[in-house]
């Protein structure tokens, strides 16, 4: 019936993109927001299934909210950030000028643009490896010892950078002994 009013009221039909682009691919957000609810889930180890068991849900439907295939609702939305532990601003969160820019209401020119982002290292996957990597040190002495190695490594990484030309190296790093941490090799 809504259909037919508006055919009748402008000429034309009424077409639905249910929130896909005009070329008929996934909106972006939902893209963007599918690979946030993924990398979440992966995060924390959790499958596809059972993610989808834990919101009544088949790990197919879970598939294809990640890759952006099928939208999530608002109050599913909500479920997958009480499921996967974090605020529902998360799904949101990092997401690059250009994503948002090429949402079919963006195209439009219905809404302002929003500010720019910058790429969120958390979705790279050499992070996650690494995440899984350092949880799986059973340890806490060694885990800890993994951190703060980490931490030098980056200090000594950005004292570099920021080194006068010339300059080749930065001073050692120390431990908490007081003694320079050696590199390796």
């Amino acid at each position: 019936m809504i259909a037919a009013r508006a055919m009748k009221e402008t000429n034309s039909p009424r077409v639905s993109t249910r929130g896909r682009t005009a070329t008929g691919s996934p909106n972006p957000i939902d893209v963007h927001v599918g690979s946030r609810v993924r990398l979440r889930r992966t995060l924390l180890g959790m499958s596809q299934e059972k993610l989808g068991d834990a919101i009544g849900l088949t790990f197919q439907q879970v598939q294809k909210y990640e890759r952006g295939a099928n939208r999530i609702g608002a109050s599913r939305l909500w479920d997958l950030s009480r499921v996967l532990d974090v605020p529902v601003s998360f799904f949101f969160d990092d997401m690059i000028e250009g994503t948002a820019a090429q949402s079919p209401r963006m195209l439009a020119g219905t809404i302002e643009e929003p500010s720019s982002f910058e790429a969120d290292p958390m979705s790279k996957r050499e992070t996650l490896e690494l995440v899984r990597a350092y949880y799986r040190i059973t340890d806490p002495q060694v885990r800890k010892r993994v951190f703060e190695l980490a931490k030098a490594l980056a200090s000594a990484s950005e004292a570099t950078r920021s080194l006068p030309v010339g300059i080749e190296s930065a001073p050692l790093p120390i431990d908490d002994t007081g003694e320079s941490i050696q590199p390796i090799g």
